[in-house]
């Protein structure tokens, strides 16, 4: 039914209606605007109480009951234009408003109204980014329902997600939707459905991001897939409009850059359409971040700047943060860094006034990420360790991962300052200070995981971001043995990685031909960073040295000198010289000859590798976990060459993924 339609309906049904009955049936019926997102039309229904949009609506000769209910109607609407309009003020007026109905309806004794009120209170708290003032009234008003079972306590619910979602508490946030199914399930409000699956993709987006899982990336499609569905039979264009916001962050997200472009275009293209400039504002910003991945940095400046602007005019602080944070991370590229950190202070100060505590500790991290380059070590160590005091509450694996990342950064900066003042005769208290204290917090990271993963060291690896459990063991017992007793009890290994030479019964005086961990030396080549430190920490936990190197041409100049080596690890995809022309050169070397080659590469050229001479190949990333077992079978089956007891090395090669 058209706007037109609905207002003649209304007047007709009016007419002989009292002022009070009068009230009543506009405050329904624009109820049920504001659910399909019509809000300009349920304006207009409540014309009658409040023809002046910047006034208190009109009460005289309204019993309490119905005022309150035009003063609950007048206040959610407030909120919703305002976010809409980007109206400054509008939410702390559609606050007082929505509070002054909860009094009334605590007089009269009204808990159901009361609760429904506290939710779109709530609302209003959570656009503007005070998220634990809205889960206190969403808390409040779930227990006036207690064991309800009614639509409004679905809706409760599913807001109780939503600033779960915002918060990044991610396993709260399922919890709520979990406990809100089988009420909407029941129900026949295809607005309430059409939120639900809307909220619950949001979810799964979050997870797929987090966890990198095609099951959470498939589950987000088939929900935005039913929320789109049960919107356009509710008649809610700006809610589709939302879900398409939705699956282009979605795609973004997932490296799918076109098919974001797509999404986002028609999201954008609604929301003006139904002159929603602050939502359209937020697609701006989605889209800023997309070009952002595809390298296109002139192009997201431009939109997220515009999406800055527009989104200073309004209430919502911790959308306003967010996309200062983009602006800030774009300008941090663009090489602008005195901008950039001036955007990020900003997003920081906007996100802790509003109470986004998460929004300011991600900004935080942008610094050390984007800046590191423009900050003292000090400094970075000062915001690392304000992050992640702003984080602890994140059930976010993201969050994690990237608080390690950050905390590696800060050390490896205080490590580099400590050399230099240890070189020109310096004593710097307070840099090493600082390190003992982002150690420490680096420390309570790898407790917390490990509490919460039981003990296991492999579920706090997967946690905390290491992709391999061998790194976090080397962590662990490298710099935090005295957290050797949370972890749970390591079985014996049937085989040790690094197993001790056989006694020899004929021959007890001959010396041992394989080298002891801590003699064993490997070159790494290897030009990803984040690959040659995991590998290094896990070889390193094996008491082995390892020395890594960048590239092909200077691995090569490294092996025609005579430091000695057993052991050469190579990725296939070198700059300057390949892997795989790497270890046809090393073989042409007369003393490298019969020096051990792992090729360790992302690349499926196994039968290439074989033939260039390589003893063993491992396909990344799942070969990583076997790198230590496949040098100490090397090793060993060298060993037993040697002494003329094994097969050929030839003879005993596999491929290990």
């Amino acid at each position: 039914m058209n706007l037109v339609s609905q207002l003649t309906a209304l007047r007709k049904q009016s007419e002989n209606l009292s002022l009070t009955e009068r009230a009543e049936l506009s405050c329904r019926l624009s109820k049920q605007l504001e659910k399909a997102g019509e809000y300009e039309a349920a304006c207009e229904v409540l014309a009658d109480f409040w023809p002046d949009r910047i006034a208190a609506p009109r009460l005289e000769d309204l019993d309490q009951a119905t005022g309150a209910e035009v003063l609950l109607r007048v206040g959610a609407l407030a909120g919703w234009l305002g976010s809409a309009n980007q109206a400054e003020g509008s939410q702390e007026t559609a606050k007082n408003l929505i509070t002054q109905s909860i009094e009334i309806f605590e007089k009269l004794g009204r808990p159901e109204k009361v609760a429904e009120s506290r939710g779109d209170l709530a609302l209003c708290y959570w656009r503007e980014g005070s998220y634990d003032e809205a889960r206190i009234h969403l808390a409040n008003a779930l227990n006036l329902l207690g064991i309800d079972n009614s639509e409004l306590k679905a809706v409760l619910l599913i807001r109780a997600g939503i600033v779960e979602v915002w918060t990044r508490r991610l396993h709260e946030a399922l919890r709520f939707y979990n406990e809100a199914a089988p009420l909407v399930e029941q129900s026949e409000n295809d607005a309430l459905k059409g939120s639900f699956h809307m909220e619950f993709a949001v979810l799964f987006r979050r997870l797929a991001v987090a966890e990198n899982h095609q099951t959470y990336i498939d589950q987000a499609l088939i929900e935005n897939a039913a929320a789109s569905f049960y919107h356009e039979r509710a008649g809610n264009q700006r809610y589709l409009a939302r879900v398409e916001n939705n699956l282009g962050f979605l795609h973004f997200t997932i490296g799918q850059y076109q098919d974001a472009h797509s999404h986002l275009d028609r999201a954008h293209s609604l929301f003006l359409e139904l002159k929603d400039i602050g939502t359209a504002a937020q697609v701006d910003d989605t889209r800023a971040q997309t070009l952002l991945a595809e390298g296109r940095l002139s192009e997201a400046e431009r939109l997220v700047r515009s999406a800055v602007r527009t989104l200073e005019r309004g209430d919502e602080q911790a959308v306003l943060a967010e996309a200062l944070t983009t602006y800030g991370i774009v300008k941090a590229r663009l090489g602008k860094f005195v901008r950039a950190r001036e955007l990020l202070d900003r997003a920081i100060k906007v996100a802790e006034t509003a109470g986004d505590l998460e929004g300011a500790g991600r900004a935080k991290l942008s610094i050390i990420e984007e800046l590191a380059q423009q900050t003292s070590p000090m400094e970075m160590a000062s915001i690392f360790q304000s992050a992640a005091d702003l984080l602890q509450q994140s059930q976010d694996p993201t969050t994690s991962k990237r608080l390690i990342a950050c905390a590696r950064k800060v050390i490896a900066a205080l490590s580099v300052a400590e050399s230099i003042n240890q070189e020109t005769g310096a004593h710097p208290d307070d840099s090493l200070s600082l390190r003992a204290e982002v150690r420490s917090k680096e420390k309570e990271l790898i407790a917390q995981a490990l509490r919460n993963a039981g003990g296991s060291v492999t579920k706090a690896a997967h946690l905390l971001g290491f992709k391999h459990h061998q790194s976090l063991s080397s962590v662990i017992n490298s710099r935090h043995p005295d957290l050797l007793g949370i972890r749970s009890a390591v079985r014996k290994r049937r085989r040790p990685l690094i197993s001790k030479s056989r006694k020899i019964k004929k021959q007890s005086s001959e010396p041992r031909l394989r080298p002891a961990a801590s003699q064993i030396s490997i070159l790494h080549v290897e030009d990803n960073q984040l690959v040659a430190e995991l590998i290094q920490d896990t070889l390193a936990a094996e008491g082995i040295r390892v020395d890594s190197c960048p590239d092909g041409i200077t691995a090569l100049e490294l092996l025609k000198g005579d430091r000695p080596y057993n052991v050469i690890i190579v990725d296939n995809d070198l700059p300057g010289l390949s892997g795989l022309e790497l270890v046809l050169r090393v073989r042409g070397l007369i003393h490298r000859r019969q020096i051990l080659i792992v090729m360790l590469s992302g690349d499926d050229c196994e039968k290439e590798a074989w033939r260039a001479g390589a003893d063993a190949f491992l396909l990344k990333p799942k070969g990583v976990d076997k790198i230590s077992s496949t040098i100490d079978r090397l090793l060993k089956e060298r060993e037993e060459k040697e002494r003329g007891e094994g097969a050929p090395l030839s003879h005993k090669r596999g491929r290990e993924v």
